[in-house]
């Protein structure tokens, strides 16, 4: 059995730190590029969303590397995620790639086949063995989300203009060339102390930026096109309001207890949306009011065609923009999005808050006067 999973943000380094703690095969998914999008564009449905392209895309160039065994999680509810694995099977078995998918879920709340299914992928029955190789995978990803979350927020602020654009990139490079989790904590330790030392103009006027929308564009860069970094560099501070710690945090941890941490994003969403419609449609509401309320400059909702979801969500959006008084840009990606236009829109709506700001900070001078 040779493992691999999907390419999403950060996820392929817990994956990475789990297997081969586990003596596990792992074909470790490549980074996304333009083959990948091309390749699953090319066999997936012309109309569907992007994210199951690309994934498509990953499974066919880890397939290519030897990979055998797919494994996913599961989902249910509206979003269509949830039949990912289907339609990627029945693909890849027209293709004539005879590859096992596992779905990590507990189907109909069968915990049983759960148990079973994760024996399979982890090739042991030893419990304290996973747990503790799943323990030291989730720190890999929470320590890993932390420092892309610093880097989006001191970056606008760095005196030397790429430095910080160099420990990023020499982190991931070391992470990719170690083995086990115990080696790449220590990458990640390094890194860290690595980060205290860049030089910061704190004084600096820099606008602060939420990023709010599908959680699949929202934390993959190749997707997204950067967006965190081209809004770095035309002076703002970022903030994404999805990690895959945190959804692993949330869906695995205080969802199988009947709890949640999000009672307050719902709570924020409950005068425009008051229920579940599938996908992060309401955390996409209730992110954009607490941003609003704890005096973000802006919110930038971005999404893959046809999510039906986050089309209902950005039709809600203009109110809250009114009720809130924060402006809010849309951004629709897909394999056809071009970087000159979408960098021509992010410029113009940077230039647009930083005009508001400064009018703002006029007016109230005049009035304290």
């Amino acid at each position: 059995m040779k493992v691999t999973f999907p390419h999403m943000g950060n996820t392929y380094l817990a994956g990475k730190a789990l297997f081969e703690d586990l003596g596990v095969d792992v074909v470790v998914p490549l980074p996304n590029t333009k083959r990948t999008l091309e390749i699953g564009t090319k066999y997936a449905p012309e109309t569907i969303c992007l994210p199951l392209k690309i994934n498509l895309g990953n499974y066919i160039e880890s397939i290519e590397k030897g990979a055998d065994t797919i494994i996913v999680t599961g989902s249910s509810g509206p979003c269509r995620y949830g039949y990912y694995a289907e339609v990627h099977k029945e693909i890849l078995k027209d293709l004539g790639h005879d590859i096992e998918f596992v779905v990590m879920e507990a189907s109909d709340g069968d915990i049983k086949e759960f148990y079973r299914r994760l024996c399979k992928v982890t090739n042991t029955n030893n419990v304290f063995r996973m747990a503790k190789a799943f323990k030291n995978a989730f720190r890999v990803l929470k320590k890993a989300d932390k420092f892309e979350e610093m880097v989006l927020k001191l970056r606008a602020y760095e005196k030397n203009k790429g430095e910080i654009d160099n420990l990023y990139r020499r982190l991931f490079k070391e992470l990719g060339e170690s083995h086990g989790s115990h080696e790449m904590l220590r990458c990640l330790q390094r890194a860290f102390r690595d980060l205290k030392d860049v030089s910061l103009d704190k004084k600096r006027d820099v606008l602060k930026i939420g990023i709010t929308g599908e959680i699949y564009t929202i934390i993959e860069d190749f997707v997204n096109l950067d967006i965190g970094k081209k809004l770095n560099d035309l002076g703002a501070e970022v903030h994404k309001s999805h990690s895959v710690s945190g959804w692993v945090i949330e869906h695995a941890l205080y969802r199988t207890l009947g709890r949640s941490r999000e009672y307050d994003i719902r709570k924020a969403a409950q005068p425009y949306m008051k229920t579940f419609i599938g996908g992060h449609a309401q955390e996409t509401i209730g992110h954009s009011v607490l941003y609003a309320k704890e005096g973000y400059d802006g919110v930038i909702q971005i999404m893959p065609f046809s999510c039906m979801p986050e089309i209902v969500a950005m039709s809600i959006l203009p109110q809250v923009q009114k009720d809130w008084n924060i402006p809010i840009l849309t951004l629709i990606v897909d394999e056809m999005t071009g970087e000159a236009g979408f960098i021509t829109r992010l410029e113009a709506y940077v230039e647009l808050l930083k005009n508001r700001k400064e009018r703002q900070r006029s007016e109230a001078l005049l009035s304290w006067n």
